[in-house]
């Protein structure tokens, strides 16, 4: 990136925000305080972003702020009031405004106590990277750059404004913030930084699962999650947060051609994320979608644990698809992911080798039927996971799977046209089933509710009169 394209980018953003900054330091100004745009806002508007969220810096003190904010926005909030954050929105703009800080951290803890300081350029020093560390003073629109900051972003270079050391021994979740920005800008690291997170990686063992987790989820979801990903195992931190991943790089596939299943899962990871639009157009999903990247991401854990080798050399994996959905869900859980996405993650990773037993089309329609049951409300992601897996250089071998799961696709659709498969269910209710047999609520009627769902998956929809024959046959049978 050019430093005339920089300034061509940050000239153009700043116009398109001006209602809002110029006239918040017009106000902030007339009060005897300085207010500077800092953060992401200024990284952004010089790469060309577009942003409506837009964050301050003020010498102003946060009673002071929030007697400003009040007079100007159309609502205003104090959550952050703590840490000297007052916010408004004011139309379709989301403005916060944080006093200078110039605190320092304590070695054991990330949260330091809250200290105020008196200078842009000192809160400018405590940022994470340099690339974050630029502020443009308004209404003037000086730009503060004390940390080389536009280089670096001309360079696409992440850097610390100080020392890299000093810098993930205040925070080491900024460790974290290295791999994340490196996915979400495409930029390289700096090799002094990558040398501290190496040396330092045990650090982010003081920083909560779920300030990790929230990490880990923004890294995933970025642009170029690869690169993020293989610097978190290049530096160890990997094997503090996601110990699974790095410890794919010892095996090879079930396929035996001696690929490093490490490569394979990146691999399967870049192409589910080409598949999105799919989750989109057929079931309503929003890109990024963690749940199917994070799914592709561990779809494989399982390989370590469950690794054989057979006397002809050749090695197995058998049931590395129930072992990986077991050791993944326990992942998800010590990073608090909520039970809703751990079941999502596990169901499909559990799920992934499914499609192998359908060979050429053996599958009967119950077979079908079951597939789709499993699958539930993941059967959208389990398709893309399932193609995403698919890594073979051999063309004429993946254009035979793709052409396979085409027509298991096209006998999904067929079913589910002619017999409703997204509301699989008996033929007859819980209610109805007690009418039948004359009997109450209680362990009965969910087993005769089991007994009509197999006749379901078996047989395809059943005609009320034939649900009702059968389920008096298996009562007198069972009786």
């Amino acid at each position: 990136m050019r430093l005339v394209d920089v300034q061509a980018a940050v000239t153009a953003e700043l116009d398109r925000i001006a209602p809002v900054i110029d006239d918040l330091g017009r106000l902030f100004e007339a009060a005897g305080h300085e207010l500077a745009l800092v953060g992401g806002p200024v990284r952004d508007a010089m790469l060309g972003r577009r942003s409506n969220d837009l964050d301050f810096a003020t010498s102003a003190r946060p009673e002071q702020t929030e007697k400003l904010l009040k007079a100007w926005g159309d609502a205003w909030w104090d959550m952050g009031r703590d840490f000297g954050t007052i916010g408004c929105r004011k139309g379709d703009w989301v403005v916060e405004v944080t006093t200078y800080r110039s605190e320092e951290y304590d070695a054991d803890s990330r949260k330091p106590e809250v200290q105020y300081g008196d200078t842009l350029a000192g809160d400018l020093g405590r940022r994470d990277f340099s690339v974050n560390a630029m502020a443009v003073r308004v209404p003037g629109r000086v730009i503060e750059d004390p940390f080389g900051g536009v280089m670096d972003l001309a360079h696409q270079v992440l850097r610390t404004p100080g020392t890299p050391e000093q810098s993930f021994s205040d925070d080491p979740l900024r460790m974290m913030r290295a791999a994340r920005f490196a996915s979400q800008l495409g930029f390289t690291v700096d090799p002094d930084v990558v040398r501290a997170m190496t040396e330092m990686a045990d650090r982010i063992e003081i920083v909560s699962a779920e300030r990790v987790r929230d990490e880990l989820v923004k890294l995933i979801c970025a642009a170029h999650p690869r690169q993020g990903l293989s610097l978190l195992v290049e530096t160890g931190l990997a094997e503090h947060v996601l110990p699974e991943l790095p410890a794919l790089k010892l095996e090879r596939d079930e396929h035996h051609s001696h690929k490093d299943v490490y490569d394979h899962t990146l691999t399967v990871l870049e192409q589910a994320i080409d598949l999105e639009p799919r989750l989109t157009e057929r079931a309503g999903i929003a890109a990024p979608d963690f749940v199917s990247r994070f799914a592709a991401l561990m779809h494989d854990v399982g390989k370590p644990k469950t690794r054989r080798f057979q006397d002809d050399g050749i090695v197995t994996f058998h049931h590395h698809d129930v072992v990986g959905a077991k050791l993944t869900r326990k992942r998800m859980k010590a990073l608090r992911f909520s039970n809703d996405q751990i079941d999502a993650v596990g169901d499909l990773v559990e799920l992934h080798l499914r499609f192998h037993g359908y060979g050429s089309g053996e599958w009967t329609d119950s077979a079908v039927r079951r597939y789709v049951r499993d699958a539930g409300d993941q059967l959208e992601r389990l398709h893309v996971l399932t193609r995403a897996d698919c890594t073979t250089r051999n063309k004429r071998k993946a254009d035979r799977l793709s052409r396979t799961y085409d027509d298991l696709e096209a006998r999904i659709d067929r079913l589910n046209e002619e017999e409703g498969l997204a509301s699989l269910r008996p033929d007859l209710d819980g209610n109805q089933i007690m009418e039948i047999l004359g009997i109450g609520p209680g362990r009965e009627v969910g087993e005769a509710y089991k007994f009509l769902m197999e006749q379901r998956l078996d047989n395809g929809p059943m005609a009320e009169a034939d649900a009702i024959v059968a389920l008096k046959e298996w009562w007198a049978a069972r009786a």
